[in-house]
């Protein structure tokens, strides 16, 4: 039997390839038993409940369920980058997505750094625990054989997944031109404050474009900023928090993927927006070329060199067209998964 240990992902990107992962594994024929976080009980009623239990996600719970089930399952599969607590004679696989844990920008505040590198310790600690380790792409790969210092790189496979977005037929969305979309959560490395500043740049300069957002509105800082730029004439439009559909005729409507972040482990924003049409203006950094060729690329520290990007868009000549170089693979990996 599987084990589909997901007990540390309760929302955001990992909440969306969690869902993904589940409904893949139900269409198909392997036996499997999940350990999830309480407070997703409610989105997994149709799981039998013999074969799920959920529990408060600490590492204490995890550790005793552990110590309890250890020779129960002859294939783990750890979903939330943290390998088992303790050694399994199971096959053991850890999918691993966070980048933050692997390099930590010195742009965050002291604390979440703080908690990062602790964290890093204790996923590096337990690395003798996994057989082999997933991620979704080489430049992961290469970040995770360099950081923990992983001796056989057959150990570290790539299997990148991701929910492909559904357009309705009946709906109709025509393209705009300069239409500028980034679609992620706020973090401090999400870098937002540096967009602002570049599109607020480019639009006092050309008045010209539309920027899109898909922050969650809340009384936060940057929602604050957002309104305040709205008040003075500036064509933001936050969205908020938007179902699938509603997402994917917004990337259609979108002429560019403008994708500023620190740092990422996939980018699936970048991913999603080139299925979806949109041509990328990405970050000149490594983890934007792990997953396309960007149409432009800009420094994302540098709120000229953002304003300049968006620019480019305007010229006469046309821009190249953005190749996309990662595809989803979630069939390979529900194969893999079932051999024995």
């Amino acid at each position: 039997m599987l084990l589909v240990d997901a007990l540390h992902i309760n929302n955001s990107g990992g909440k969306i390839l969690l869902d993904y992962l589940i409904k893949s594994i139900e269409e198909s024929n392997i036996e499997v038993f999940y350990l999830l976080d309480e407070r997703v009980r409610s989105d997994y009623t149709l799981l039998k409940n013999n074969k799920t239990i959920y529990l408060k996600a600490n590492f204490r719970n995890r550790f005793l369920f552990y110590i309890k089930n250890k020779n129960k399952f002859n294939k783990v599969l750890c979903f939330g980058n943290i390998p088992p607590p303790v050694k399994l004679n199971a096959k053991t696989f850890t999918y691993f997505q966070q980048k933050l844990f692997l390099s930590i920008p010195k742009e965050l505040p002291f604390k979440v750094k703080l908690i990062l590198f602790i964290k890093s310790k204790i996923v590096k600690y337990l690395s003798c625990n996994t057989n082999f380790w997933i991620v979704q792409t080489k430049l992961m790969k290469e970040n995770l054989l360099n950081k923990f210092s992983i001796s056989k790189t057959k150990k570290v496979l790539i299997y990148p997944f991701y929910p492909p977005l559904i357009f309705p037929n009946q709906e109709v969305v025509i393209r705009k031109k300069s239409c500028f979309l980034y679609v992620s959560t706020y973090n401090t490395h999400k870098n937002f404050e540096n967009l602002l500043k570049g599109f607020k740049l480019f639009y006092d300069t050309h008045k010209k474009g539309e920027l899109h957002l898909t922050l969650k509105n809340d009384e936060s800082d940057i929602i604050k900023e957002i309104k305040n730029l709205i008040s003075d004439g500036y064509p933001i439009f936050n969205h908020g928090f938007v179902n699938s559909i509603r997402l994917t005729c917004i990337y259609r409507q979108s002429e560019f993927i403008v994708y500023p972040s620190l740092i990422e482990s996939f980018g699936l924003g970048i991913i999603e927006g080139i299925e979806n049409g949109c041509q990328v203006i990405g970050a000149d950094l490594a983890y934007t070329y792990a997953v396309c060729k960007p149409s432009i690329t800009f420094n994302p520290k540098d709120i000229i060199s953002i304003s300049t990007a968006l620019e480019k868009t305007l010229g006469s000549k046309p821009i190249m067209k953005t190749e996309q170089l990662v595809f989803n693979e979630i069939e390979s990996l529900i194969n893999m998964l079932k051999k024995d």
